[in-house]
Formats: structure tokens, C-alpha cells, sequence
């Protein structure tokens, strides 16, 4: 799929996650990664194109990034129903966005590790990789907490903690689970994937006077 449609999706979902969202301060802080990534992926896309397989799963943590925002976590219908169906005690779709705060920077750590670094083929590349999604995920955690701060109970909704005193243990257990399954999962197809990628041309040497 050309990567001009994975950005049409992600960029289309944005907003019309923003018609309408629960609240305009959450829908943005937990979009902003998406925001963010967006561009700059379009923007170094010349010189650094990612892989199909890195698009597709960025496009999909974009679309549970954008649902999540409209709803705020804690109100996603989809949750609700699970929760409903399964007698769970809480709307699980909290859980889910953060199994895919693992899953998904995996592969993206991974890829930029294969390709920056004297990692690939490394039996370190994929500890390397769950220890950086996990500070990952826990710089997330203290950015849920400074916003509590700052907010006072108007983070609740970006907090999603739905009562639960272990909710950020929980999250980041989510997130470890998440880039534990990514990388025995994904990591033979990814390593196709990079093959295939073209390689940089090389760096033009000026003529010696």
C-alpha cells in the first residue's frame, strides 16, 4: 500500500475524531502523538522511508489513539460492550491502548535501531528494544501524573484510571506484555521488510583539487 495512504487514513481519522470529541483537551492530549508523528514522518520520508509493516501498525496505533480521544478511554462504546458482555469490572479499552503503547514503538524501535545502529543481528537488539519501550511507557506514566497535577481532577478523563489504584502499574504491565508478543510475532516479517528497503545512496565525495 503507498505510504501516501496510510498518511490519507491517519490524517482523515484525526480529524474527524476531533468532530464532536468528548472533550477538546483530552481528544488533544491523546492524539498528540499522532499529531506529532505524522508530519514528521511525511517530512523525513525521503531520506528515512519506514517499512510497510511500520506503517500499517503506526496507522492502526494512530486509529486507537484517535477513537480513544474522541470517547476519552474510559467512555469507548466498544469497551463498554466488552466489559458489559464479559462481567468485566471496568471498560478494558484503556488496557488495550496501552498492549499497543508496546506492541507498536517495538517494531518502531527495532526498525530504527536495525537501521542507526551496530545492533542488527545483535542478540541485544531485542532487550535493547523492551527496555526502551518500557522507558517509554513510563515517561508516559509521569506525564499522566504532571497532568493530574497541573489539572486536578480535570485529567480524569485523560487518566482513565477508572477508580483503580494500580493503573499506572497495570498500563505498564500493557505495555511490557505488548512489546514482549511484538517482537517473536513480527520480528522474522519486519526483518523482510528491511531487506527490501532500498539502499541510501551513497554520499557524493567532492573532487580533490
Amino acid at each position: 500500500m503507498p505510504p501516501s495512504v496510510f498518511a490519507g487514513v491517519v490524517a482523515t481519522a484525526l480529524a474527524v475524531s476531533a468532530v464532536g470529541a468528548h472533550d477538546r483537551t483530552t481528544w488533544f492530549l491523546e492524539t498528540v502523538w499522532a499529531l506529532v508523528g505524522l508530519p514528521l514522518v511525511v517530512l523525513a520520508w525521503r531520506r528515512f522511508p519506514l517499512t510497510g509493516l511500520l506503517c500499517g501498525l503506526l496507522t492502526a496505533h494512530a486509529l486507537v489513539l484517535a477513537v480513544g480521544g474522541h470517547y476519552t478511554y474510559a467512555q469507548v462504546p466498544l469497551g463498554d460492550w466488552v466489559r458489559d458482555t464479559f462481567n468485566l469490572d471496568r471498560n478494558p479499552y484503556d488496557r488495550f491502548g496501552h498492549l499497543m503503547q508496546g506492541f507498536v514503538p517495538a517494531v518502531l524501535i527495532r526498525e530504527l535501531l536495525w537501521r542507526t545502529s551496530p545492533l542488527r543481528g545483535s542478540r541485544w537488539l531485542a532487550p535493547l528494544t523492551v527496555c526502551a519501550c518500557m522507558a517509554f511507557s513510563a515517561c508516559f506514566e509521569l506525564l499522566e501524573w504532571l497532568a493530574a497535577e497541573i489539572a486536578g481532577h480535570g485529567a480524569d478523563a485523560f487518566l482513565a484510571t477508572q477508580g483503580d489504584v494500580w493503573d499506572t502499574q497495570w498500563d505498564m504491565l500493557c505495555a511490557l506484555t505488548g512489546a514482549l508478543l511484538s517482537l517473536p510475532l513480527l520480528s522474522r516479517l519486519h526483518d523482510h521488510h528491511l531487506e527490501s528497503l532500498p539502499s541510501p545512496a551513497p554520499a557524493r565525495r567532492e573532487a580533490r583539487t
